[in-house]
């Protein structure tokens, strides 16, 4: 575990620069990584492509 909030922001920073995140979501119409998560009709979680508009849960 970090030390500090700095050591943690450093980490997810680098982490996202390098693509080793593993919640990285890409749109399964065009593969963009362009993907918002957003609120779904019934109260579950739904994503939405900002690249093509492509929207799935």
């Amino acid at each position: 575990m970090p030390a500090s909030i700095r050591e943690e922001v450093d980490h997810l920073l680098e982490a996202a620069f390098t693509g080793e995140m593993s919640t990285r979501l890409s749109c399964p119409s065009c593969g963009s990584a362009h993907v918002a998560q957003m609120l779904g009709d019934n109260g579950g979680i739904s994503y939405v492509c900002t690249a093509c508009g492509h929207s799935w849960s």
